[in-house]
């Protein structure tokens, strides 16, 4: 009984000197509620889903300070899914972010699992990122703005803030031995806000995405490397057909003004599948030579009607063009009311119609991010939620 006393005072004492020397804070959000599909591959489905409005999660975030203006940090953060308990992110136990780094006067360098510099400074201002979730990201997420996709092995630097201009790079080393380009990653942005209004505005560069981008929430295979360039990473059939490509480049920019209690947005991105064929990317079973590209516009409108209750509309329209010749229209009315500053419930309907020839030479179907894609070219989802954050 001695030996656990001192041991408990041992650890208490630990604790305190780390309090002393920095902190350390335990963050999540927990997302549950309920989805209606009408379409799911041609049947209706209905159930409960996890992480909609914003991903169910869990992390740690800590800093010290180091002196003379420096401080070292840390985040880790899990994502998982509160309907079943298992991890998000392909079962990776910190999927969602996982990085060290130091901040100083001119800006933080970080290193580690990261997101790029277009979900940075562009994706805040898309919906999917306020009040949207992850229902409304772009079709299949094809310019990451949602951030579906993630950099491993990133080195990161942002910037301080310059009387509301910031900006940072991302460069990911792709660590295949004799091919230093292969897998390789960067990304650079910049944003502003000034009183009621932002912007953003970046580029993406991508190697071999079907392996170092869409691959980064595969799990170990029983060779013991991840992901595999013969099988396809992609979910969405807007681009699973596009496994092979040797690069994908993103360009998007984005703008939001307020006035009074309304919120005009709008975004652009410009998405390029470049050089389809390469079988060390990923599997070509249509025979893709060249490059695929899309063209996703976004406009929205959010109005806080009281302190507790915001209200929004969007519509977004992503067109193919290349390769294929897909597009979709989809449209969203939402609703989120707060029950305190860390819970609140919310709801939404998103409608989505799809016309033409998909990445996978087939018509192309209805296909609302993160659910059953539809069995024909339209889709209707209902969503009503509850979010709490700690």
């Amino acid at each position: 009984m001695k030996k656990q006393l001192a041991g408990f005072a041992l650890i208490g004492g630990f604790a305190q000197m780390a309090c002393a020397q920095g902190s350390v804070t335990l963050y999540g959000v927990v997302d549950e509620g309920l989805t209606y599909n009408n379409n799911a591959g041609g049947h209706h489905q209905f159930g409960l889903v996890s992480g909609v409005i914003q991903a169910s999660r869990f992390g740690l975030r800590g800093s010290e300070d180091l002196g003379g203006g420096m401080k070292a940090l840390f985040v880790l953060e899990n994502g998982f899914d509160a309907s079943s308990g298992k991890l998000g992110q392909g079962g990776l136990i910190f999927g969602r972010q996982a990085y060290v780094g130091l901040s100083g006067n001119y800006g933080t360098v970080t290193m580690g699992r990261q997101y790029d510099s277009v979900v940075d400074f562009v994706g805040p201002l898309n919906i999917g990122a306020q009040w949207g979730g992850f229902y409304n990201a772009h079709p299949g997420d094809i310019d990451n703005l949602n951030n579906s996709a993630r950099v491993n092995n990133a080195i990161k630097f942002r910037s301080q803030n310059y009387g509301g201009l910031s900006f940072g790079g991302v460069y990911s080393l792709g660590g295949v031995a004799g091919s230093p380009a292969r897998n390789q990653i960067w990304s650079l942005g910049a944003g502003y806000g000034s009183g009621p209004l932002l912007l953003g505005i970046g580029y993406l560069n991508v190697r071999n995405p079907n392996t170092s981008f869409y691959g980064t929430g595969v799990t170990a295979n029983t060779t013991g490397s991840a992901p595999l360039n013969t099988l396809t990473n992609i979910g969405s059939p807007v681009q699973s057909g596009y496994a092979s490509a040797r690069s994908q480049e993103v360009f998007a920019a984005g703008a939001a003004y307020s006035f009074g209690a309304a919120t005009v947005g709008t975004t652009y991105s410009n998405t390029r599948f470049k050089d389809l064929g390469d079988l060390s990317s990923g599997p070509n079973p249509f025979g893709y030579r060249g490059t695929a590209t899309f063209n996703n516009v976004e406009v929205s409108f959010k109005y806080q009607v009281t302190p507790a209750l915001l209200m929004g509309v969007a519509a977004d329209y992503a067109r193919g063009s290349g390769i294929n010749d897909a597009s979709y229209r989809q449209f969203v009315l939402g609703a989120d009311y707060s029950l305190s500053r860390r819970t609140d419930v919310y709801a939404m309907a998103i409608y989505q119609k799809a016309s033409g020839i998909d990445s996978t030479g087939k018509r192309a179907v209805a296909a609302i991010n993160g659910v059953r894609p539809s069995a024909d070219d339209s889709q209707a989802v209902l969503r009503v939620g509850l979010r709490h954050k700690f």
